[in-house]
This record gives C-alpha cells, structure tokens and sequence, in this order.
C-alpha cells in the first residue's frame, strides 16, 4: 500500500542525508565552529540501506542523497552500490545526491556506475575570492574542476545559487550566462531561517526572487513553464538562451499543495515538513528489531501527520517560523 498522507498526496520523494559533516562552513547553513553528532548517533551504512530500501518497498521512487556533504562521508559509495538494486528492479526510479563539488573528481565516475545520471552542486558565486568568504573553507578551482569530472563522465548537473543580496546580485548574468555555456541548468533558491548562525542577519541577506525574475526580464524573455516535479520549483525558459531556470520561493509562494516528500536526517528522524519542528525518530523502531514490520508502522504513523504546508515567514521583517536546527542537520 503506497504512502499517503492526510491530505491525499503521495510521497514518492525522500531526501536522506547521510551526514551532518562538511568539508565548507557556508554562512547560511553552518556557524564557523560546529559540534558535529557523535558517529554513534549517526545511522550506519547499512542502517541507511534498510531504512532506504523500507521506504522503496512503501512507494518511494526517488531518492536524493544530501547532508552535510554526502561524499565526505567515509565508504558512502557502498551505500550507493547498494541501492543500484534497486534501480535495477525498477522499484527506485531516480538516484541522484545534492553535493558542493569539492569531491566529484574523485567520485563522478563511482557515482555513474551506480546508475546516478544527475546531481545538484550548490554554487551561489563565479568569483573565488567571494566563494572562499561565503563557504569560509572552500576552493572554487576544486569545484568548478569537479562539475568539469561530473561533465566527462555524463552526469547532468544542476546548479543550486542561493539568492542574497550585496552579496551575488551583481553575479545574476554571469551566472546564468555560464550554466548556458556549460549547459548546465539552474536553480535559484531563496534564504531560508534556518538555524542559529550568530552574526548572519537573514533579513538584511533576503534577495526576493520576484526581484530576481524582474532583473532577469530586463535582458531575456522569460517564459513561465507548466512543469511540476511535486516540489518546491517554479520553472522559466530563457527564450534567447533555450535554457531552464528554476525558483525555489518558499518565503514568497507557498509550494506545498502538491509537496510529495519526506526528509529523512542522518541519525534517523522523519520530517515531514521542512518548514515544521514536528519529526518522528525512527532509528529506535529500526534498531528494536531486524524485522521491518514496527518500522513500516512507525513511517505510515509519521506519513500521518504531515501537515498541509509550513510557516516561514519575513513580511514583518523578523522570521517567523525560524527553524532551531541548522540546514546541515536536516539535509539541504
């Protein structure tokens, strides 16, 4: 029996990080100084297989792997080896993973022989000396040459910019103008209130992507498109380019009438919502027993409670709805 929520929708979608652990410190998703979980409360790899593998067995059809940064995390492409199975019986219809970049030279290759055919890099600047003061440790020369790996081997890539103001807005052209260089698509994302990142002000970061869009006409003839993946994206073509761009607006549209996923964290809590505090922890009911059967019942109870939508909100310049834990935590 597939998974249905209270409001009648699917969800086909879980989003599994994998790790809370990064090799950046962006500003918007991590303070400069994490305390990171102790690896015993983390789901094992194989932990990870099984609580996958459940959730194929209950619906899911596509499968994103974030973190963290999925690939800092030592043996993952074990993981990814295994869940190949069930691409290969037709159950799991998509795995893809969401990255920074810093190690598909290494792993593009991996990644392909598992069947993965296309990934997100989270990208918000071209220029290295503003790459290095928004990740706080990152190499731009390491990224860019790992999306160029990706590219060798045929992984489509998607690039992910967080819109923020003073700091990329004088980058939107050039951005859009090198992902349709490179044919790669993007997706802009507004900042989110999520976590509490000390001096980071995200009121004073908030770039509307109404605004964006609006700048974006200025130059091309922007055309809206029907297509819905049951998330959070808007898409465009730029008629001049032929390229797809996306608008990821959760302070600005509510998306979450046809929301068809779950986000599972790396020690095993189910959000239903991202905008919501409300969780179920699983990893109990998968080490009570190597059986699947309380955890089936546990995901069906959870699956339950999603509610209709979440309440971020900044019309009143302060964030209401601001989530405690920090992006890294839940999963981008």
């Amino acid at each position: 029996m597939p998974l249905i929520d209270p409001f009648a929708r699917a969800i086909s979608y879980l989003r599994v990080s994998v790790t809370d652990r990064c090799d950046f410190r962006c500003v918007y998703c991590m303070s400069e100084n994490m305390s990171f979980l102790p690896k015993t409360e983390l789901l094992t790899l194989e932990e990870l297989d099984r609580m996958c593998s459940t959730f194929i067995r209950m619906g899911v059809e596509k499968l994103r792997i974030t973190g963290g940064e999925p690939l800092v995390r030592k043996g993952i492409m074990t993981f990814f080896a295994g869940m190949t199975r069930h691409l290969e019986t037709g159950a799991l219809k998509e795995l893809t993973l969401t990255t920074n970049g810093s190690q598909l030279r290494k792993y593009a290759a991996d990644l392909v022989a598992c069947g993965v055919k296309r990934i997100n890099v989270s990208l918000d600047t071209l220029d290295a000396d503003k790459f290095a003061q928004v990740t706080r440790w990152g190499r731009l020369a390491q990224v860019l040459d790992g999306i160029a790996a990706a590219k060798e081997v045929g992984l489509r890539v998607k690039i992910n910019a967080v819109a923020l103001k003073g700091f990329n807005e004088d980058e939107l052209f050039s951005l859009t103008d090198w992902c349709a260089k490179e044919d790669h698509d993007l997706t802009f994302i507004e900042v989110m209130p999520m976590g509490d990142l000390g001096n980071e002000d995200r009121i004073d970061q908030y770039w509307s992507l109404k605004d964006l869009r609006a700048r974006l006409r200025e130059r091309f003839t922007v055309t809206d498109l029907d297509e819905r993946t049951g998330g959070p994206a808007r898409y465009v073509r730029l008629e001049e380019t032929g390229q797809k761009l996306g608008f990821i607006t959760p302070l600005t549209h509510n998306f979450c009438e046809s929301c068809n996923r779950v986000r599972l964290t790396c020690t095993g809590e189910l959000y239903m919502c991202l905008g919501q505090e409300d969780m179920a922890d699983l990893r109990g009911h998968l080490r009570a027993s190597t059986e699947d059967a309380l955890l089936e019942t546990a995901i069906r109870a959870a699956i339950e409670r999603k509610p209709k939508g979440h309440d971020f909100d900044y019309s009143r310049q302060k964030v209401d709805g601001q989530m405690t834990r920090h992006m890294s935590h839940t999963g981008g």
